[in-house]
């Protein structure tokens, strides 16, 4: 009995540590006034920014509202699917089986010929627009620091200007890496999203892991474009996120509370207008100084770090094995 009263006791501080870290990233998500406070100080994000919600919000989920409004109502009642008259319900079978077979074909051909093709136009054109909005908003940021960051910032580009040999090795070392490091990010962020859709089938539970996932995985894509701008090792970033992972749940809830109900198209669009909010929160958030906060205020032990990309890790690392084993037969036989 006193085991279990112990028992406890000690996860009691956990829960409540938890708790106001959820609460922190759920906060620092919602600070939606710096967006605004950014696009008035840079033009290019505000124009950026503006594209998206014109393109996403007026064009694509326009083009489903005047879908469900318009389009349909107005197939169904070109081509209803009842007869008029009971006395002729008879023969009105076939044309009614025909009517039904023609509404389903016109609106296949509206989402085959207009949503399709818009849902990839958009998502090309998105991606490319949140690497900007990602890069405006950090420039947007730096132009807001104190003079004496600024200075430093100075005499970094001035001690890059005289790099020995052995710095340009190291540069160009350095770009390998990075360019490894992107490939194994893609493929681990890839492998994650498979288990944030599998976990949506699990009985009982399932919707629950799915919202759990689908939180850090889109609070891990939002800080990502602060990361890369910051150059901050992929190791880092992964220990960090781990470690802190009831920051970033709290962080990543609203996003998925937006979309979470919707049908995947409206969800795609939604989410499409509210992710470039959610990255410029990111870039603005002091996510170290928020944790670290909130961490001197506890007593004993943390929360610990959770393994949460340990799957998606696995077979990332699973699959850049085979292709370094089928490349090294290749070389050696060109030898």
């Amino acid at each position: 009995m006193d085991a279990r009263i112990r028992n406890l006791m000690g996860i009691t501080p956990k829960l409540k540590q938890a708790s106001l870290l959820w609460l922190e990233g759920f906060r620092e998500a919602c600070c939606l006034h710096r967006v605004i406070i950014y696009c008035l100080r840079s033009k290019e994000l505000a124009i950026r920014t503006g594209q998206c919600f014109l393109l996403n919000g007026l064009i694509f989920l326009g083009s489903i509202f005047v879908l469900k409004s318009v389009v349909i109502p107005t197939i169904e009642w070109l081509l209803p699917d009842g007869c008029p008259h009971i006395y002729l319900e008879e023969p009105c079978w076939g044309i009614f089986r025909f009517y039904s077979y023609l509404r389903l074909g016109l609106i296949q051909l509206f989402y085959v010929f207009w949503f399709y093709p818009m849902y990839m136009f958009s998502f090309i054109l998105s991606t490319i627009w949140y690497n900007d909005i990602a890069k405006y908003g950090f420039f947007a940021i730096e132009k807001c620091q104190t003079s004496g960051s600024r200075s430093s910032g100075q005499k970094d580009t001035r001690d890059g200007l005289t790099k020995t040999d052995s710095d340009k090795a190291t540069d160009i070392e350095g770009v390998m890496i990075g360019i490894a490091e992107q490939i194994y990010s893609v493929l681990l962020l890839s492998f994650f999203f498979l288990q944030v859709y599998v976990t949506g089938f699990v009985p009982y539970i399932g919707k629950a892991l799915n919202f759990l996932l689908l939180s850090w995985m889109y609070a891990y894509y939002c800080f990502e474009y602060k990361w890369n701008y910051s150059a901050l090792s992929l190791d880092k970033r992964l220990d960090f996120f781990e470690s802190n992972w009831p920051f970033f749940t709290g962080f990543g809830s609203p996003c998925v509370l937006a979309v979470f109900f919707y049908s995947p198209l409206v969800s795609y669009g939604v989410m499409a207008i509210l992710y470039p909010l959610f990255v410029l929160t990111a870039t603005g958030s002091e996510a170290d100084k928020v944790i670290a906060s909130q961490r001197k205020k506890w007593k004993g032990a943390g929360l610990g770090r959770v393994p949460i990309f340990v799957s998606a890790d696995y077979l990332s690392l699973k699959v850049l094995s085979l292709i370094s084993i089928e490349h090294r037969p290749q070389k050696m036989h060109d030898q």
